[in-house]
């Protein structure tokens, strides 16, 4: 196993040297299998801080190069020593990047407006109906078009503009288990003209 493998996953995936080796040893040097593992104890580990107040932060912003679209970020974490870290304010900049690129409607996908999944649902429903799928095939059919509906229209849970592979919440929960603090998207807001 080569340090460069194991210099290049830690720059990837921001764990810790002996985390990254033990990561490619478990998975026998194979590099995807090596990320895989980390991101699943880095999740571990962020799960546990979840719980945590989350009461300093900062307020990040993007505007995109035409000058016609933007976005503010307020991203909290439990101290400001953390707050003043250069990975956390990294991940506010990137996390409102994101927001002007993708345009989120809320933060979670339990908070997508009932209005909006209704109105989608009679659309879905017609169609397929004019598929000819019957009402129980309809009924699991709809379950997940609105599963999968609120997951696009949430920040959390949509793919990172810049990795596809990672959706915002795994960007945020990989940034903890770095840090060691619990991290929360408070708000966001996107201007566009």
């Amino acid at each position: 196993m080569s340090l460069e493998k194991i210099k290049q996953l830690r720059e990837q995936t921001g764990a810790g040297i002996v985390d990254v080796k033990k990561a490619l040893d478990e998975a026998q040097g194979n590099e995807i299998e090596a990320i895989k593992i980390l991101r699943k104890k880095g999740a571990e580990k962020a799960s546990k801080k979840l719980t945590r107040t989350t009461q300093e932060g900062v307020i990040a912003s993007y505007i995109h190069s035409n000058k016609k679209v933007g976005a503010m970020v307020k991203l909290l974490c439990e101290t400001d020593f953390v707050a003043l870290n250069g990975d956390f304010q990294e991940l506010a900049k990137e996390i409102a990047m994101h927001i002007t690129a993708m345009n989120p409607q809320c933060i979670k996908p339990e908070e997508v407006s009932l209005e909006i999944v209704e109105k989608e649902k009679v659309i879905w429903v017609e169609k397929l109906k004019n598929e000819g799928k019957t009402k129980e095939m309809i009924a699991k059919i709809i379950i997940e078009k609105e599963k999968k509906f609120r997951e696009e229209k949430a920040l959390l849970t949509q793919a990172f503009i810049k990795n596809p592979e990672q959706t915002i919440e795994e960007l945020i929960t990989q940034t903890i288990s770095k840090i060691g603090e619990n991290i929360q998207v408070a708000s966001f807001n996107r201007l566009e003209l």
